[in-house]
């Protein structure tokens, strides 16, 4: 049986965190459609058209090393504002969605754009401040040279992006349940979520 669990959110809010453990729990296949974007800015900073890289798209794109940093993170910025990109990788996160099992989708707009009919939608957000922090630490653990200023500027770059963006602007669904992270250990966010989930009528497969 199909069940499809979006959850959207701004960069560094914990949403591929709790994503990933709230498809464990419940047993349900993981996508992080970002990669997806951050493999099309990828091949975009090699030199391929972002058209062209997107609709020729390889399953191990995704696996490239350097997907998570802060150039490649920008550059899927850049290439998610283009409407014909978007529309290439829109078929396979649908397939994806609907797959026998339960699935869970962790993105921008999943739950506005790509499953407006999800069973389960969740917002997961938190301060620019707080999302600058963590992921400022992250990058000083992965020996990126960077300030905190510098990353709350890109932070609030992309987030101005994001949310202005024509194409699919990131957003809360009308129906998303708001998980605000700013506050909340991993555990308790992760729990959260599962409630949430839990009570959209979800059950591990």
């Amino acid at each position: 049986m199909a069940f499809t669990i979006a959850i959207d959110g701004p960069a560094a809010a914990g949403k591929g965190t709790i994503s990933k453990a709230v498809a464990a729990h419940f047993g349900y296949a993981h996508l992080d459609t970002g990669l997806l974007y951050r493999a099309v800015g990828r091949r975009m900073l090699d030199g391929v058209d972002p058209l062209e890289a997107a609709t020729s798209l390889m399953a191990r794109d995704l696996d490239a090393t350097d997907l998570r940093s802060p150039e490649v993170a920008q550059a899927a910025s850049r290439v998610a504002v283009i409407p014909e990109v978007r529309a290439a990788l829109v078929d396979f996160q649908h397939a994806f969605a609907r797959r026998d099992g339960g699935a869970v989708l962790d993105g921008r707009d999943i739950g506005t754009v790509i499953c407006p009919d999800a069973e389960a939608k969740l917002f997961v957000t938190a301060s620019a401040e707080v999302r600058a922090e963590r992921r400022f630490r992250e990058l000083r653990e992965k020996g990126v040279e960077t300030s905190f200023d510098t990353v709350l500027a890109d932070v609030r770059e992309r987030d101005a992006r994001d949310m202005d963006r024509a194409a699919a602007p990131m957003k809360p669904a009308e129906d998303a349940v708001l998980i605000d992270t700013s506050d909340l250990t991993i555990e308790d966010a992760v729990a959260a979520a599962i409630a949430a989930v839990v009570e959209k009528g979800a059950v591990r497969g």
